[in-house]
């Protein structure tokens, strides 16, 4: 396996992608997620986009942090957003999810962001077990799901 920074629209992204968002749509039984996104949000050095290959050099896993700073929906200076963490079923327990937090937590920290946030839902307690097994905590919502009540924002510092 491995890990590499990879355009936000390359075709493996958007096929992960794709995947992520019927597994939202499944869960949540919605369209999935409608947060605004554009592939310059993970152009360095504003964010990044990863994407972790097995060794045939199928895509497997997703993740990608994008600058934030305080604005009306809730984040502050110095954040870095986590959007579209995803590993494929096929590759769920072999500790993908959290070699890629990690580099994303790396990556921003290089980029001088101070706090790693993200936001996710009830329906996902997995990802919620992760964050808060990595040291993320409970933090005030913020983002395009500040108003829902199955959301969840998580926080942690870098410095």
């Amino acid at each position: 396996m491995y890990i590499q920074p990879t355009a936000y629209d390359h075709p493996d992204a958007v096929k992960l992608d794709g995947a992520v968002q019927a597994e939202y749509a499944e869960r949540y039984g919605d369209d999935g997620d409608a947060t605004p996104m554009d592939a310059a949000h993970f152009v360095p050095p504003h964010g990044v986009y990863l994407l972790a290959y097995d060794d045939q050099d199928r895509p497997v896993a997703s993740g990608g942090w994008r600058r934030q700073d305080a604005n009306p929906e809730g984040f502050a200076d110095g954040d870095a957003e986590i959007k579209r963490m995803y590993v494929t079923p096929e590759a769920r327990g072999l500790g993908l999810a959290r070699r890629v937090l990690a580099a994303l937590e790396d990556d921003a920290r290089a980029a001088g962001r101070t706090r790693m946030v993200l936001e996710t839902g009830t329906m996902q307690p997995e990802a919620m077990a992760l964050y808060e097994s990595s040291g993320y905590e409970p933090c005030a919502k913020f983002g395009h799901y500040r108003f829902h009540a199955l959301s969840r924002c998580y926080a942690k510092p870098l410095i």
